[in-house]
């Protein structure tokens, strides 16, 4: 029950805020349907679940075993997505439709706050590109990213949590940067 719940914890802090269409966001604090499905989902029931307890571990040694920092810009907030190559990955590229698997660490851009890092939980967070599990500064700024990367992400609050934010962690109209090791795709 501890891996479903921090899995959901993940995903409610991530999960994809403002898609337009009908469908429902999965928010903190405000749980319904489509959260009660993703948590049986994100539940391990068999050895062949894509969930976090069977993602893609942290390694243990070279440039992606330390928790990195994340340093906001100063200056004004972004209005399109930014991102930076920290570190370039050699192995397989996330495109649209894979099962990923990262780490991260999330942080507000006007506070330098950090607010959220799967490295705190000792798992990795797996979601599959394309699909609105995640923000869409996630959808955009992961794809293309090779396994055994680190890329910083800059996201403007309209591709982040938007008006609304997420409270009480993530103000209304809150730019986020995120610092994101590509694990497995």
């Amino acid at each position: 029950m501890g891996v479903g719940l921090a899995a959901l914890g993940a995903t409610a802090l991530i999960a994809g805020c403002g898609s337009s269409g009908g469908s429902s966001t999965i928010t903190i604090g405000n749980e319904n349907k489509a959260d009660e499905k993703l948590a049986s989902t994100s539940t391990p029931t068999s050895s062949t679940s894509t969930t976090a307890s069977t993602a893609a571990k942290t390694p243990t040694s070279g440039p992606l075993s330390k928790e990195p920092h994340v340093t906001p810009p100063s200056g004004p907030a972004p209005t399109k997505l930014e991102t930076k190559e920290i570190i370039t990955g050699t192995g397989a590229e996330a495109k649209t439709g894979s099962a990923v698997s990262v780490n991260y660490v999330g942080a507000l851009y006007h506070s330098g706050k950090v607010f959220d890092a799967s490295w705190k939980r000792k798992e990795a967070f797996p979601f599959t590109l394309g699909k609105g599990q995640v923000i869409p500064g996630w959808e955009q700024g992961v794809v293309g990213m090779k396994v055994g990367g680190r890329r910083e992400l800059i996201i403007p609050a309209a591709l982040a949590y938007g008006s609304k934010g997420s409270p009480p962690t993530i103000p209304p109209n809150e730019p986020l940067v995120f610092v994101v090791d590509l694990l497995s795709a």
